[in-house]
């Protein structure tokens, strides 16, 4: 089972760079897609449903803003869209598909780095997030969280740690909610298989300078998964032969099991 995420930053100019020609090419059972920057009308037929796939969508109240996607091989059994919290939800940042025993969520976690408002919405954001997940967790689904958590956890997940440490993704109280997170019981599947891995793991560069060609990164999009079905991760990769966003698409690879 191919599970993969990616920040589009605006689906539109995705599409415009090849992003569902490459889609097509990756025989994914699940996609997750987040910062749409766009709404329903906005979007084309291979937008809605790629490669054949079930395409569903959470769209952010403001337009060309937010927004995250999900598109399976297999149709859902259920769809739940938003965390049931309305000024959370007016941006679009949660769509969990349920297929039989598990569950996909596409996620994208605010960004605090615009303003100190922003970063206060991002804290207010994980406090009133954390019980979701501790309800996922302990109910008896499986579960993988894809998406830009716009986090890096540790020093091995982004370049320049020692001068970003007051800054908004790197922050010590951003760190150690993710810390707390992991050690609830959720498993990080990239660093799972890798974990002393660092610059190949990186998935997201500023356009500022040269990031990109000089690999000076940050590691923030993740799949963050229950104990079972992270123990069935057989590799991950980050593609970056080909740039559709400023982030890079992480794939991982399960092995398949019966829902």
């Amino acid at each position: 089972m191919r599970i993969i995420t990616a920040n589009l930053n605006g689906i539109r100019s995705a599409a415009d760079k090849g992003f569902f020609q490459w889609l097509a090419r990756q025989r994914a059972d699940v996609v997750c897609v987040q910062e749409l920057k766009a709404q329903a009308t906005d979007l084309t037929r291979e937008m809605l449903q790629p490669d054949k796939l079930f395409g569903y969508f959470h769209y952010a109240e403001k337009k060309g803003y937010s927004g995250v996607g999900l598109y399976s091989r297999r149709q859902p059994d259920e769809i739940i869209e938003g965390l049931g919290l309305p000024d959370i939800d007016a941006e679009g940042r949660y769509l969990e598909a349920r297929f039989g025993t598990w569950s996909v969520v596409s996620l994208y976690l605010p960004s605090g780095s615009a303003s100190e408002a922003r970063q206060q919405a991002k804290f207010n954001f994980l406090a009133r997030f954390r019980p979701r997940l501790d309800a996922l967790r302990a109910s008896s689904r499986e579960v993988v969280i894809c998406g830009d958590w716009n986090i890096a956890h540790t020093e091995k997940d982004l370049k320049n740690w020692r001068s970003n440490q007051k800054n908004s993704g790197f922050l010590p109280e951003e760190r150690a909610w993710l810390s707390q997170v992991l050690a609830s019981g959720w498993v990080d599947v990239y660093r799972h298989l890798y974990p002393e891995a660092e610059g190949e793991g990186y998935t997201w560069w500023s356009n500022r300078g040269q990031a990109w060609a000089k690999n000076v990164g940050w590691r923030i999009d993740y799949q963050i998964a229950t104990p079972g079905i992270a123990a069935r991760a057989l590799s991950a990769r980050v593609y970056k032969a080909q740039r559709f966003s400023d982030h890079a698409p992480l794939i991982v690879d399960y092995e398949d099991a019966a829902a």
